[in-house]
C-alpha cells in the first residue's frame, strides 16, 4: 500500500474543478497525482474538436497478469444549473453531506475506488481504470476511443465494474446487470410557408406531423422480459422554424427518444419511424442517432463478488435490475462481463447534487472487498 487516500477528501478536489462535459485537464491532473502514488502507470490523451471534444481519457493500469480487474468511470459532469444555495464547485461539506455537481454522478464513486486501492495489498494479477471525460455527452471521443486504445495493445480486462450511482433508497439496494439501448429520432416533414388567410398557396406540414406523431405514440413495442421492462417511446419534442401566428410554417419537426430492452435492436426502430414517417409525408426526412444497444451481464463471478461484498458491509440483498438510463456498459460489455454499482442516485443532475459522507465512506469499503478478493 503506496498511500492513504480519503474518499471525501479526493471526491472535493475532484468536484472543486468544473468538468462540464466534454471534459479535460485539471480534473484529470487531480486523479493522475492520486494514481501515480498508488504506483499506477497512468496514460491519458485528449481528442476531437467541438462540439463533442476536445475529450480526455485516461487509463491507469497496476501489476500484470491474471485476473485482470478493470474500474470504469467519468469525470465529466452535466451543467451545473441555477438556484443552488453554495457555490456547485465549492464541494461544501454540510450536515455529513457532500454538496457539489459531481459529488452523486460520479466523481464520489471514482474516489472511492481509489481510496480502497490505498488499503489493498496487490499480490497477483492487474487493476485498471478507464476514465473518460465523456460520458454526459454523447461519447464521440470517449469511451469507445478508449476499448479502441486497449485492442491495439490487446489488453482485455476479465470484468469491469463501473460506478455509477445505482443505489435507490439505501447504498446497497440495488445492482444494475444491464442496461436498455437508446436511440434519438428528429423527423422533419416539408411544407410551403404562406399566410394562413392564403392557406391555397401553402403547404401546411403540422397535420401529417401530427397523424405521425399520433400513429407512433400508439405503438405498442413489447411487453418486456423476465429483466427488462417493456420499451417506450416518446416524444419529447415539436417545434417549427417560425411561431407567427398568422404563418403557415414551410416546415415541422418532432424529437423523440426510444428505451428499448433486448427484444429489440436500434437499427430496427429506426427503420420502422422512418416507415411510418413516409407512408404519412412521402417527403419527410427521419434523422437517427443510436447512443446504444440493451446489454445484460448474465449471472456469473462478478455478480457474486460484488454481491457478497455488499452483503458483508451493509446487510443488504441487492435487486439486480436494468432499469435507469444508460451508462458506458452498453460500449464495455464488447471487452467483457460489466456491473454497475454506486451511491444511491436520488440527486443526481438536479441542482443540490449531493451524497452522504458516510455513505462515501461504506462504498469505498465495499469497493476494498471487491478489490481484495479479485487480486489481494
Amino acid at each position: 500500500m503506496a498511500a492513504s487516500i480519503d474518499p471525501v477528501e479526493l471526491a472535493r478536489e475532484l468536484i472543486r474543478c468544473p468538468s462540464v462535459t466534454p471534459a479535460s485537464g485539471e480534473v484529470f491532473d487531480v486523479l493522475d497525482r492520486a494514481l501515480q502514488s498508488l504506483g499506477f502507470t497512468v496514460h491519458r490523451w485528449v481528442m476531437g474538436d467541438p462540439p463533442d471534444g476536445p475529450t480526455e481519457n485516461m487509463v491507469a493500469i497496476r501489476g500484470e497478469g491474471s485476473p485482470h480487474f478493470g474500474f470504469a468511470g467519468h469525470l465529466d459532469v452535466v451543467p451545473a444549473g441555477d438556484n443552488w444555495s453554495c457555490d456547485p464547485f465549492e464541494a461544501r461539506i454540510e450536515d455529513g453531506v457532500l454538496v457539489g455537481r459531481g459529488a452523486n454522478d460520479m466523481k464520489s464513486g471514482v474516489a472511492a475506488f481509489v481510496a480502497a486501492l490505498g488499503e489493498v495489498e496487490q499480490k497477483r494479477g492487474t487493476v485498471s481504470l478507464l476514465i473518460t471525460g465523456d460520458e454526459e455527452g454523447y461519447s464521440t471521443y470517449g469511451t469507445p476511443r478508449i476499448i479502441d486504445w486497449l485492442n491495439e495493445r490487446k489488453i482485455r480486462p476479465d470484468m469491469i465494474l463501473i460506478g455509477e450511482p445505482t443505489s435507490v433508497d439505501r447504498l446497497g439496494d440495488t445492482v444494475k446487470i444491464g442496461r436498455r439501448g437508446s436511440v434519438n429520432m428528429w423527423i422533419e416533414v416539408p411544407g410551403v410557408q404562406g399566410h394562413v388567410a392564403y392557406p391555397h398557396r401553402t403547404t401546411n406540414p403540422i397535420p401529417p406531423l401530427a397523424r405521425i406523431v399520433a400513429e407512433l405514440s400508439a405503438l405498442h413495442l413489447d411487453d418486456g422480459t423476465d429483466v427488462f421492462p417493456p420499451s417506450n417511446l416518446e416524444f419529447t419534442g415539436v417545434d417549427t422554424p417560425t411561431h407567427a401566428s398568422n404563418v403557415i410554417p414551410g416546415a415541422a419537426t418532432a424529437q423523440l427518444n426510444i428505451r428499448f430492452n433486448n427484444l429489440q435492436k436500434g437499427a430496427d426502430l429506426v427503420r420502422m419511424v422512418e416507415e411510418v414517417a413516409t407512408r404519412i409525408a412521402p417527403d419527410a426526412k427521419v434523422r437517427a442517432r443510436i447512443s446504444g444497444e440493451a446489454f445484460l451481464t448474465p449471472p456469473g463471478p462478478l455478480y457474486d463478488l460484488i454481491v457478497d461484498a455488499i452483503r458483508e458491509e451493509t446487510g443488504e440483498a441487492p435487486e439486480l435490475s436494468t432499469s435507469g438510463g444508460t451508462s458506458d456498459g452498453r460500449f464495455l460489455i464488447q471487452l467483457c462481463p460489466v456491473v454497475d454499482f454506486g451511491l444511491p442516485n436520488a440527486t443526481m443532475h438536479k441542482v443540490g447534487e449531493c451524497a452522504a459522507v458516510e455513505d462515501i465512506q461504506a462504498l469505498s469499503r465495499i469497493y476494498r472487498r471487491i478489490i481484495e478478493r479479485m487480486v489481494g
